[in-house]
């Protein structure tokens, strides 16, 4: 039996009555960028200061860091999202639980705080593995001048790190895109479950599946242009060698 490619099917109405199937794509793809953000934002806040946690002195903050960084990393994100959407408000009391139930838009802000937080961990060890790597004398230099602790990473290693490490943060922006798609588990309807949606509706799995995946290199290939032109410009001559 030969498949039947019918290209024409995203100006077609989808069966909701919204719109046509390239509508309804577009729609999880707009999704997909707001979880992707949100998602980021978390994972870039919280990784930089479990990240500098990890390279303070106090062993207090070094153990709370290792075991924040070995409870995100080594759980699969799957396991989580099922964790923070169906488990989390039955362990709360009862009126929160039932607030987190009802709360509107809840596989959103589930998959993009749990997909954060995932993430979280990866940009912390990237930021401890950046500060680690600088010279041991900016860290003394910026102390020997009167500069509290807070001060020397906010002024001394800090800029100088997340520089080094733009690289492998693109690498793990791009990760949490892909990522995202997880969030159709919990019943979000992001880029990969429309496509889903749209190829049960009419059966044009290529076609659906097809245009998710130019969507998503789409997204790719804007990030890794906006990450190249930001390393550009915040490159040290001399230092760290723009490409």
């Amino acid at each position: 039996m030969n498949y039947h490619w019918n290209w024409h099917i995203f100006f077609e109405p989808d069966p909701t009555g919204a719109g046509t199937y390239l509508d309804m794509l577009l729609s999880g793809l707009w999704v997909t960028i707001k979880v992707s953000l949100f998602a980021w934002i978390v994972a870039l806040v919280t990784g930089s200061i479990v990240g500098v946690l990890r390279t303070l002195p106090s062993k207090t903050a070094s153990w709370f860091s290792f075991c924040y960084v070995e409870f995100f990393r080594n759980m699969p994100l799957l396991v989580q999202l099922f964790l923070w959407f169906f488990v989390l408000p039955e362990l709360l009391p009862p009126a929160a639980g039932l607030w987190l139930k009802q709360m509107p838009n809840a596989p959103f802000y589930t998959a993009a705080i749990g997909v954060g937080l995932f993430m979280s961990a990866r940009v912390a060890v990237q930021l401890a593995a950046g500060i680690g790597s600088l010279p041991r004398g900016q860290r003394m230099a910026g102390t020997a001048v009167g500069l509290t602790t807070a001060q020397v990473y906010r002024y001394v290693l800090l800029p100088m790190a997340f520089r080094i490490i733009l690289p492998p943060l693109t690498s793990e922006f791009l990760n949490t895109v892909k990522n995202s798609a997880v969030a159709i588990t919990i019943g979000l309807i992001e880029l990969t479950g429309a496509a889903r949606s749209m190829q049960e509706f009419s059966f044009q799995v290529f076609e659906a599946f097809s245009a998710a995946t130019i969507m998503y290199l789409a997204i790719n290939v804007v990030v890794v242009i906006g990450m190249r032109l930001l390393e550009r410009s915040v490159a040290i001559p001399g230092y760290i060698t723009g490409k």
